[in-house]
């Protein structure tokens, strides 16, 4: 039995560690390589969710209305590069906490008043809508496999594109040194609207593909943003296979801890003051485990600066 939970409560650590990477990976490139602190990252996530659900409802169809609005999000983060997040590149990082946070409340109130302020519920598609049998009497849900499936193959792609495509070799080179490659050639302006677009399409992934594992609702941006910011600093700023690995210790340190410990408790400790002792322990791991990669590593697993 308590093997059984380890394995479906990993399982759902991986899934949480993808939607993370999801997230991450556009939130590393564009600190990395823009040098911008976006606290506003979540809100793409947030409107990845809501089109998903406005558009999949339209059409009769989950799938293409998660298609339609990933680029419709990202299409949206170019604006909003263009016409604010491109005055604060030469700012330092307080105006952009400040102004980014601006968007977060824009974001929120914008999305209040379209959709309103109650939550929407967002279903899987019916061809993913079983469970698949893993192991003897252990069932797992057919859309966490395709999340996680789903994260897996985002995650080559962006591998491949970062390492053998001209556009990868552009974001290298912004990372490594943005003046030596605008004076190379290099258009930094447009590079840093697709690296921001790039991101926020990511995010729209991430949002409309755990829209339907949790509920649809102003704000669900934030609450992920901070876990989010714990996978880049264990992963490395700038790095995506550091991303990647960090998002998978983060969701699988927070998933186990929030479910193996109240059990490991219980043997020693009454079940009511395990359960209290357990949500305090838990709700730290991950900050624990951020500590512990930098004691070892102050730049993170694949710090991508020097």
């Amino acid at each position: 039995m308590i093997a059984q939970l380890f394995i479906e409560q990993g399982l759902n650590g991986l899934q949480l560690g993808i939607t993370l990477f999801l997230m991450a990976a556009g939130l590393t490139l564009v600190f990395g390589i823009m040098d911008v602190i976006h606290l506003s990252h979540g809100s793409f996530y947030m409107l990845g969710a809501y089109l998903t659900a406005t558009l999949g409802a339209r059409f009769d169809s989950y799938l293409l209305g998660l298609a339609l609005a990933i680029p419709l999000v990202a299409l949206i983060g170019m604006v909003v590069e263009w016409i604010a997040i491109r005055r604060l590149y030469e700012r330092d990082h307080l105006d952009q906490v400040l102004a980014t946070f601006g968007l977060i409340m824009f974001f929120n109130e914008a999305v209040r008043m379209i959709w309103g302020a109650q939550p929407i519920f967002l279903s899987p598609p019916a061809s993913l809508a079983g469970t698949v049998e893993l192991l003897p009497g252990l069932f797992y849900p057919q859309f966490r496999l395709a999340i996680l499936g789903t994260g897996l193959a985002v995650a080559a792609l962006l591998g491949l594109m970062i390492r053998r495509t001209r556009l990868g070799m552009r974001l290298r080179a912004g990372a490594s040194d943005r003046a030596m490659a605008g004076a190379l050639g290099v258009n930094i302006d447009g590079l840093f609207t697709i690296v921001f677009g790039l991101g926020t399409g990511l995010a729209a992934l991430a949002g409309g593909m755990a829209g339907t594992v949790l509920s649809v609702q102003v704000g669900m941006g934030e609450s992920i943003l901070i876990l989010t910011f714990v996978v880049v600093v264990i992963g490395g700023i700038g790095s995506i296979k550091g991303a990647l690995v960090g998002a998978i210790l983060v969701g699988l340190v927070d998933t186990l801890a929030r479910t193996m410990l109240p059990v490991a408790l219980r043997s020693t400790l009454p079940a009511s003051q395990a359960d209290s002792v357990a949500a305090s322990l838990s709700s730290t791991s991950v900050y624990v485990l951020m500590i512990l990669v930098l004691a070892w590593r102050p730049k993170g697993l694949y710090g991508a600066r020097t």
